[in-house]
């Protein structure tokens, strides 16, 4: 099996987990799964079925809205990503998850969740703290976009993932900050044209 290590420290940083705990009441119950650059780990219509961890790579989340995809999350190595209320209420997903690099994922599937659930309050409680996390950064995610002004969203953004300017296309990091594509533009010059004065 691949190193799943990253994995367990994710979830060591929400509860006291032993390596020993680890192995045997997570452990057994992963997939590794490898995915190509646009190959979808869920559709839209689709039921989430896994809950899915990075190793390695960046997969959007989006939904159609007219003829354009509007980004709703763009996750990196070390973070989850999946259609969470389709995977929690178990209804066809009204999102596509989807690499823009060739991936690599540990993912849980909903049944065997369950079963990591049953083992122990001590793993529904680590089950529940990861759930209520990812709420918690969608929830902050949504205060920005009404809060924030457009450049204000922009350098926030920026500010926090320097790298990701880099590794993802302009149009869906534009959707993502909901902010027009030549605004955008705008903005990602000014920064230049700034570093350059400094």
């Amino acid at each position: 099996m691949e190193n799943v290590r990253p994995f367990f420290l994710f979830l060591h940083k929400f509860i006291d987990l032993k390596e020993q705990e680890f192995n045997d009441d997570i452990r057994p119950y992963l997939q590794i799964r490898h995915f190509r650059k646009k190959q979808p780990l869920c559709k839209i219509g689709e039921v989430e079925e896994y809950l899915n961890f990075i190793l390695k790579g960046l997969v959007l989340k989006y939904y159609k809205k007219g003829d354009g995809d509007m980004v709703t999350q763009i996750s990196t190595e070390g973070h989850i990503i999946h259609s969470q209320e389709s995977f929690h209420s178990r209804t066809p997903s009204e999102y596509c998850v989807e690499p823009i690099e060739p991936t690599t994922v540990v993912s849980i599937n909903y049944e065997n969740l369950e079963r990591i659930y049953s083992k122990s309050a001590k793993m529904e409680r680590l089950g529940r703290l990861v759930v209520t996390f990812s709420m918690v950064v969608k929830d902050k995610w949504w205060t920005n976009m009404i809060r924030l002004t457009p450049r204000e969203r922009f350098l926030d953004f920026i500010h926090k993932n320097p790298e990701l300017i880099q590794r993802v296309p302009q149009k869906f990091l534009a959707s993502y900050l909901n902010i027009q594509p030549e605004t955008f533009s705008r903005f990602k010059h000014m920064l230049k044209e700034k570093r350059v004065h400094h």
